[in-house]
């Protein structure tokens, strides 16, 4: 009989976390890689994905890097499938891979629309599409989204980032549904305010801080180790009859008035 703390564990499976050279990503990739997986960094910056491979090799972990533009659908395609030939097929999927442009609406650009849309929106389905026939001809898998609170709650200056996120959720679900019969498993997790490189400008304006503190019942900002435990119960056995849902990691925030 298995233990309930073993289903937790993730050893001999590869895991390909998208934008995971730092931040959020790098944070979930590192609960993967504690859980006994092994992990690959995805990103553009192959300098930034290398330092962060080798911080987590240096704590005995299992890491390595693949470079690839995720917002590229044929650059996706050869991406996985050069991971699928090095490492063998990928087991768990972390759709991480995300900007925001903050600006009022009047503000935005063309570019400003199709760049967020792209890189946290049409990249998840990209990938997906590119690791679901494996993990259909064997009957397992685990897909992880990182969707967001703007995934239900809005900003002002957040437009294409809360669109983007929305339908994040709404292509968690739908995934969910169509892979269950697969075997594949589609979760998300949506973190509240995380202190990163995305949200620095934020961390940085006294007034935000200060709202921030008093909004969330916490009273603080969430670290990226912090996001780590649930995206390793999404990905692992733990979640096994867990498919479609949003995990809400941020400190109180969307139960609180």
């Amino acid at each position: 009989m298995t233990r309930t703390l073993d289903r937790f564990r993730l050893d001999g499976r590869i895991a390909l976390v998208t934008g995971g050279g730092s931040g959020l990503g790098l944070g979930m990739a590192r609960g993967l890689a504690e859980a006994g997986a092994t992990v690959v960094l995805n990103g553009r910056t192959a300098a930034r994905l290398e330092a962060a491979a080798r911080e987590l090799n240096a704590d005995g972990l299992r890491a390595q890097v693949q470079v690839f533009d995720v917002t590229d659908p044929a650059a996706v395609r050869e991406g996985v499938a050069a991971v699928e030939t090095r490492l063998g097929a990928i087991d768990v999927l972390v759709n991480n891979a995300g900007i925001a442009r903050r600006r009022p609406l009047e503000e935005l650009s063309d570019d400003d629309w199709r760049t967020v849309l792209a890189t946290n929106l049409d990249s998840a389905f990209y990938l997906a599409r590119a690791v679901a026939p494996g993990m259909k001809r064997r009957r397992s898998g685990a897909i992880v989204n990182t969707c967001s609170l703007t995934s239900s709650l809005a900003r002002p200056t957040t437009l294409p980032y809360a669109v983007s996120k929305g339908g994040l959720a709404m292509l968690t679900r739908g995934l969910a549904v169509e892979l269950a019969p697969h075997g594949i498993r589609v979760n998300a997790v949506a973190p509240g305010y995380f202190r990163t490189d995305l949200t620095a400008p934020l961390a940085a304006d006294a007034a935000f801080d200060g709202w921030l503190k008093q909004r969330t019942p916490a009273g603080r900002w969430g670290d990226p180790i912090e996001l780590a435990g649930a995206a390793v119960f999404l990905a692992s056995d733990a979640a096994s009859y867990v498919n479609g849902q949003l995990l809400y990691v941020d400190g109180g925030f969307t139960a609180a008035m």
